[in-house]
């Protein structure tokens, strides 16, 4: 552990987190207190850092990044998305290969949202916070995550009812495990298709996936309080 310290200039607490949250495996253990780590875990760790800072992404879109490394793509599959990508103008993929950063500390003022639940927000892995001439930015495609929380607490979803930032895992874990099957399906059922072909059906299907998960939820809330008798 020390020696993966040194090569990568994190501290054990990052490096242990890290295994927590999934994005790296744990060392080969020999003894209570021992374990070796490999040059892949320093290659791991680069990586990582390197999402976080220079595409700023948060943890959970890290390690759905790492899920699709680790896997492995074909080269005709990776072809085949990276034609994709740039086809997708609607949805703000194509061309964004510069993320861009806004000032968090103005966004936390207009959303009513204190820099605890903001850091909460991180720890739970839906934005990267990252300095920038000192101050602390995120992505320009985060905000929307600090505007939600921000809507949540003025609904009454507030910190002095147990109501915590990390809560937005449980929904979080669900939207990440519909996106594996769902990229399951396209390199499945249609890598054969034309990259235009692809980026239409992707950008027609989203708004009723979209529509159909947000619908199929009211009808189960509509329908759990239907079945309460008095």
């Amino acid at each position: 552990m020390k020696d993966l310290c040194d090569r990568t200039g994190l501290s054990r607490q990052v490096i242990h987190f890290y295994v927590e949250q999934g994005l790296l495996p744990e060392g080969r253990k020999t003894g209570r207190n021992m374990a070796y780590y490999a040059e892949s875990h320093v290659e791991r760790i680069k990586l990582i850092r390197q999402l976080q800072h220079e595409r700023f992404l948060p943890l959970r879109a890290i390690r759905a990044v790492l899920d699709e490394e680790d896997e492995g793509l074909s080269k005709e599959q990776r072809r085949l998305l990276v034609d994709v990508k740039h086809r997708l103008g609607s949805l703000g993929i194509a061309g964004s290969d510069e993320p861009s950063l806004v000032p968090l500390q103005p966004l936390l003022l207009r959303a009513g949202v204190s820099r605890a639940d903001a850091e909460g927000l991180a720890k739970a892995g839906v934005l990267s916070i990252t300095k920038k001439k000192g101050r602390p930015h995120i992505a320009k495609d985060d905000t929307w995550t600090i505007e939600f929380w921000g809507e949540l607490r003025a609904a009454g979803f507030t910190a002095a009812l147990g109501f915590v930032p990390s809560d937005v895992a449980i929904f979080a874990e669900q939207v990440e495990a519909t996106f594996a099957k769902e990229t399951e399906l396209v390199k499945k059922r249609m890598s054969h298709l034309s990259p235009d072909a692809v980026a239409r059906m992707v950008e027609a299907a989203m708004p009723l996936i979209n529509q159909f998960v947000a619908r199929y939820h009211e009808s189960l809330v509509r329908k759990f309080f239907a079945s309460i008798q008095a």
